[in-house]
């Protein structure tokens, strides 16, 4: 019997990892960690996408730097998470990791976006 509530523990928290898409090899932020490496930020992504976490809690989302932005509010969560109530009213929760050195962002669905570079959102510097 303590078998069977053994491996179905060890069942649902495998599947928990998996819903969120962590690995045994991320390590997650607290809010502060996750404030200090993003807020008044600009992340950018291998794909030339970019989210702006402005000082003021603004955020802003473009794929290309001439495209439209995604805009809205963003708030710093427990276990790595940031959330992002946008201005046309939809909301979104995504999950920030650290990976062998490299910054990850975890979408809801698991897709995994590897951060290129992270630079100072030049509009809080002026």
């Amino acid at each position: 019997m303590m078998r069977t509530y053994s491996a179905l523990f060890a069942v649902l928290a495998s599947m928990a990892v998996a819903q969120e898409g962590l690995r045994s090899s991320d390590a997650t932020f607290n809010e502060s960690e996750l404030s200090d490496l993003l807020q008044g930020n600009v992340i950018e992504f291998y794909d030339g996408s970019k989210s702006t976490y402005s000082a003021d809690g603004t955020y802003g989302y473009t794929y290309t730097d001439d495209g439209p932005v995604w805009s809205g509010k963003y708030r710093f969560q427990q276990d790595s998470k940031v959330c992002v109530d946008f201005d046309n009213g939809s909301a979104r929760c995504d999950i920030f990791v650290k990976n062998e050195g490299r910054i990850i962002l975890i979408i809801d669905d698991g897709t995994r976006f590897p951060v290129r570079n992270i630079t100072v959102d030049d509009a809080d510097s002026s």
